[in-house]
């Protein structure tokens, strides 16, 4: 019995090994998805994944809704490595509405919280508390911004949280609407805590180059991606990405590239985005 034993597992080896490999991946691929899509995800081949800060870590969340969450997020078979919306849209954190106490001391809660669930990385996007008004000073703005910023970058240091600023589309917002101008908001701000998400769907959105990647080379922490035309999975309509991914390249970045590209989607979808994505990393890393 022993050695038919020994003899089928000689046999299923190199099916097992191939099926594992297909899953490794030169940069770690994540996607930002409903955490009751675990098991699909993890089926599909993605070894990490997003959700939202409202329905994970808030500090909106009753400590028994977040107690909950922890026992779920401990369960998972894929790691939840980040959490998005950083902000509500009413707690404004630019312009001239900002309430600097009450947007610190949510701060203070939040990535408490994200250090009790193990999440590194929490996405600064938040199109609608960063709107500035029609017609308001910019300058003014983004000085704030990056006085307010700093503040924050120190409170997300007390609990070894890390802040990745996205650029996001005009159709999203009006304030930091690309990487260049983020990175330029990062560097002001010039805190360990505190760097940069290069968001490829809102960049080719806004038509800008993927030199601005490598530019910002320094300041980069963490990559999104989603195809252009309707925020489809990478696939679906066969956005080639390979400009973008030879930045990413030339500016020797290891982080992961995260896919957030909605929900609605089935696993065979997944599972051919993930191997969609990673083919076209592999073309660009290994060339």
């Amino acid at each position: 019995m022993r050695i038919r034993a020994v003899i089928i597992v000689f046999i299923l080896l190199p099916l097992i090994l191939s099926f594992q490999s297909e899953k490794k991946t030169i940069i770690p691929l994540g996607i930002v998805a409903p955490i009751e899509k675990d098991s699909l995800i993890h089926a599909s081949g993605f070894n990490l994944m997003g959700e939202s800060v409202s329905k994970m870590i808030s500090p909106s969340l009753t400590e028994e809704k977040f107690a909950e969450n922890l026992v779920r997020i401990k369960n998972l078979q894929t790691k939840l490595y980040m959490c998005n919306v950083m902000f509500p849209g009413d707690m404004k954190i630019a312009g001239p509405n900002v309430n600097e106490t009450t947007v610190l001391a949510y701060a203070d809660r939040l990535f408490a919280r994200a250090q009790k669930a193990e999440i590194k990385v929490i996405v600064l996007g938040s199109g609608t508390a960063r709107r500035l008004p029609d017609h308001y000073d910019v300058k003014k703005a983004t000085a704030d911004f990056v006085i307010l910023s700093k503040k924050i970058a120190v409170i997300a240091a007390k609990y070894q949280v890390k802040i990745a600023l996205e650029n996001l589309q005009r159709k999203e917002t009006n304030f930091i609407n690309t990487v260049k101008s983020a990175a330029e908001i990062v560097r002001s701000v010039d805190h360990p805590n505190f760097k940069l998400n290069a968001d490829i769907f809102h960049m080719r959105r806004e038509h800008e180059p993927p030199q601005h990647i490598i530019d910002a080379k320094d300041l980069l922490i963490h990559c999104e991606i989603a195809e252009d035309a309707d925020r489809t999975l990478p696939g679906i309509k066969g956005d080639d990405f390979t400009p973008y991914l030879e930045a990413l390249k030339n500016a020797d970045y290891k982080g992961p590239i995260f896919v957030e590209a909605g929900s609605n989607y089935s696993q065979t979808q997944m599972a051919f985005c993930f191997q969609f994505l990673a083919k076209q990393i592999e073309n660009v890393y290994k060339n």
